[in-house]
């Protein structure tokens, strides 16, 4: 019996991390997600493309330094400062 409380126990602990961890639910189409879709060279700015999620709405990027720039076929483009990772060039 007390092995089955530490099983169940452990499976609720793995379930925890992965909803946590945020992957699974982005991959799952219910959680909204953005990528850099296009970085011009010599600029510093990015666009990033954010697709909406079923549980939540489209990720905003306000907060982030980003300025919308419209809507087309479901997806939200946004221009964004470089990031430094970006910038850096070795």
């Amino acid at each position: 019996m007390l092995i089955r409380v530490f099983v169940l126990a452990a499976l609720v602990v793995a379930f925890m991390a992965v909803v946590k961890d945020g992957r699974v639910m982005r991959d799952a189409g219910l959680f909204g997600s953005c990528s850099v879709v296009h970085g011009v060279n010599g600029t510093r700015t990015d666009w990033r493309a954010c697709r909406s999620g079923k549980l939540s709405g489209p990720p905003d990027l306000t907060r982030q330094s980003c300025k919308h720039w419209g809507m087309r076929d479901g997806v939200d483009y946004w221009r964004c400062a470089a990031s430094v990772e970006a910038a850096y060039k070795p």
